[in-house]
């Protein structure tokens, strides 16, 4: 029970660690006699940072100061199965935590349908995984039972994402054969580069094949976030571009110290923790994007991005838990995929 609790004088930082930890996205927060004070999920975080607020900010700062509660496990069900709660917690009428029910051997909320296409880049040679595409495109290498690829395609098929357009140039035959077995049953749509494009030309290939919005995905990456929440920030917000963000928790080792003149001690912190957003290289796009691309043009997509930026459009961050991105374009990272998905 205590991986879901935590200290209400902890940091955000601090207390996205804890919710990536319990990969149940939430913390309930208690003083130092166990009353709960709060809880607050990944989205309290995310619209927090989106209004202005900063990682080093105190937790109970973005907390919801009225959690749903219950006295007994009988009415913690109860309350659970009525609404999309993650977990109900269970007070004594001092109002401490004595339990949590999380609905455990409940079948799995079905996902709200979205049916919306998939561009997904799939072009490059993956020179970061090298020796392995050598033999096999990037796309194809196997995180477990299936390669990347298809784990991606399984991942936007839960939201009734069905339509896939997939670009492609290096050992694209292989992964042409690959989706041309009997049993691959998915609707793709081949886009061959005849030269290497970078992460954004690729996409003027499809001019004129799609009318609505789209995500866009290079193919090293898998996210297990709430695209449904993804797609109506990108609406709402009018955006042309929305780049899915991941949060980067980077601890140091070290004591830092830092130095003026003369040699003279300005700071110290011992092993602090630094927190920055990183592009994972998935977003939702517009497709009057495409227009801007030139025929032929070898583009980065963040250039593309910043393309937009410059004439005044609306493109954004959705930012997301980095317990939600897992990225293989790493040799060290393919095993960490696999053990996150397959388990040990």
């Amino acid at each position: 029970m205590q991986k879901y609790i935590g200290d209400c004088s902890i940091s955000l930082v601090k207390a996205m660690q804890a919710i990536d930890e319990n990969t149940n996205g939430i913390l309930f927060l208690v003083d130092s006699e166990n009353h709960l004070k709060g809880c607050i999920t990944d989205g309290d975080i995310r619209r927090f940072l989106l209004a202005g607020g900063k990682m080093e900010s105190v937790a109970m700062q973005a907390a919801n100061l009225n959690p749903k509660v219950a006295y007994t496990i009988a009415d913690a069900k109860q309350l659970f199965h009525k609404k999309n709660y993650i977990i109900i917690p269970v007070i004594d009428e001092d109002g401490k935590i004595i339990d949590l029910y999380n609905g455990e051997g409940t079948e799995q909320k079905i996902r709200n349908s979205l049916n919306v296409p998939v561009v997904i880049n799939a072009g490059g040679k993956g020179t970061r995984l090298d020796p392995y595409t050598r033999v096999l495109p990037k796309p194809l290498i196997p995180v477990g039972d299936l390669p990347i690829i298809e784990l991606i395609m399984k991942e936007y098929q839960t939201y009734q994402c069905n339509q896939f357009h997939i670009i492609v140039n290096y050992k694209k035959e292989l992964m042409k054969a690959y989706f041309s077995d009997d049993d691959k049953q998915y609707d793709i749509h081949w886009y061959d580069e005849e030269q290497p494009l970078g992460t954004g030309g690729g996409l003027s290939l499809l001019r004129g094949k799609l009318d609505s919005t789209f995500f866009f995905a290079n193919c090293d990456a898998l996210l297990t976030a709430n695209y449904e929440r993804m797609l109506q920030f990108h609406k709402e917000n009018k955006n042309v571009v929305t780049m899915i963000c991941a949060y980067k928790n980077l601890a140091v080792p070290y004591g830092i110290v830092e130095m003026g003149l003369n040699g003279k001690i300005e700071n110290m912190r011992e092993k602090p923790v630094f927190s920055f957003l990183t592009n994972t290289g998935i977003y939702i796009v517009e497709p009057e994007v495409i227009d801007d691309i030139q025929d032929n043009e070898s583009i980065g997509f963040p250039d593309i991005v910043e393309r937009q930026r410059q004439k005044g459009r609306n493109v954004a961050v959705f930012p997301v838990s980095e317990n939600e991105w897992m990225d293989m374009g790493q040799i060290t990272e393919l095993e960490k995929m696999r053990i996150k998905l397959y388990g040990e």
